[in-house]
């Protein structure tokens, strides 16, 4: 009895799984669609299935889109049903005619990518998320050439580090906290490029003789106490994601933006409460949800908990009576994720995001 009990409830997990990967077509999906210059496969999977993040099993079903990177503005796709009746995107002959001077320009333009790389370049590239305990063990500017902080190119510091001589490095600045809302905990420190350099004196830490970098690309004031980290560390990221639906256990918070407004849109940059502790991934696509405002029942009939006054609340044994739905505003898919927090690229937005909605799979 127990094993047939088992069995029934791994087939409709496994069916709940399956159901979670099949493609479904959007009810207006088109024929066919002619791609733009500055379209994603995020775009024009959005325009075919429901569940965009299932692109590759729409493009890798067939033998002619073998690799999206071959996918290029001008290129006609349609779509089509195999023999199982599943939907795929093949090729088709584009119905315009290009003169020879405009297809000498179609074949300069970049094929399309997953997602546009140049909104989260610099936050890969560049800037990052450390602890404490990771900031301590880095190196760290003991000092100038001229004894004084500057932010103009072309002098040297010192480390308290022995360095590769020609390696290039960058150099940091720690920049406010990260705090989770919920828990009011210190999830790390965001930390700034403020400048390019590359050694030229290795040093000798056991004769107490510093490294030496000279910086040759200040991009802000560098002083004493900045950090040191070579810039070729996480600085490589890929041209396609390997999009998925993120894990059923995945329910955070937008806690921050890289613009710092109180409202974000599409292609804005944000930051959740959920990293490596919590089995997120580079890749991971959550939905943004945002609670409908608390209702209180009073004398004059339901009120909007903001708008009720003292004596309501106070009579009121929570702030809301009752249990008010969450409506799904947008989605975000992670690319860079740290310990306990990551960074997220908005995908789509009904409406403005902000700083609090909450982030759970799909």
């Amino acid at each position: 009895m127990l094993i047939r009990v088992l069995s029934s409830l791994f087939g409709i997990a496994l069916s709940v799984s399956l159901m979670a990967n099949e493609l479904v077509l959007k009810s207006d999906a088109p024929k066919s669609y002619i791609v733009k210059k500055g379209d994603t496969l995020w775009d024009i999977s959005g325009i075919f299935l429901n569940q965009p993040w299932l692109w590759p099993k729409l493009w890798r079903l067939n033998p002619d889109i073998n690799n999206p990177h071959l996918i290029y503005p001008g290129d006609e796709l349609r779509l089509v049903f195999d023999v199982q009746g599943q939907p795929m995107l093949v090729k088709g002959k584009p119905e315009l005619k290009w003169s020879p001077k405009v297809r000498e320009q179609l074949k300069d333009q970049k094929p399309v990518s997953t997602l546009p790389l140049h909104a989260i370049a610099a936050y890969i590239r560049y800037d990052t998320v450390r602890s404490l305990a990771e900031l301590a063990g880095l190196p760290h500017i003991i000092g100038s050439e001229n004894g004084y902080k500057s932010s103009i190119d072309g002098f040297k510091v010192y480390i308290n580090r022995e360095l590769i001589v020609g390696q290039s490095y960058g150099i940091y600045h720690k920049a406010d906290a990260i705090v989770d809302p919920e828990t009011h905990q210190t999830l790390g420190y965001n930390i700034r490029l403020i400048g390019t350099g590359k050694a030229v004196q290795s040093g000798n830490m056991s004769k107490q003789q510093p490294s030496t970098i000279f910086v040759d690309g200040a991009k802000r004031e560098i002083r004493s106490g900045a950090y040191v980290m070579p810039v070729n560390d996480e600085q490589d990221y890929p041209s396609i994601f390997t999009m998925r639906a993120g894990a059923k256990s995945t329910n955070g918070l937008i806690i921050s933006s890289v613009t710092k407004l109180s409202e974000f849109a599409k292609f804005d940059v944000v930051m959740i409460n959920k990293g490596n502790s919590q089995a997120v991934q580079a890749g991971d696509v959550l939905t943004v949800s945002r609670k409908s405002p608390a209702v209180i029942e009073t004398d004059n009939g339901p009120q909007y908990s903001k708008d009720t006054s003292d004596w309501n609340k106070i009579a009121n044994d929570s702030d809301s009576d009752y249990d008010m739905p969450a409506e799904v505003i947008g989605k975000v898919m992670v690319f860079k994720v740290y310990d306990k927090v990551s960074m997220a690229l908005i995908l789509s937005a009904e409406k403005p995001l902000q700083v609090l909605d909450g982030v759970t799979a799909p």
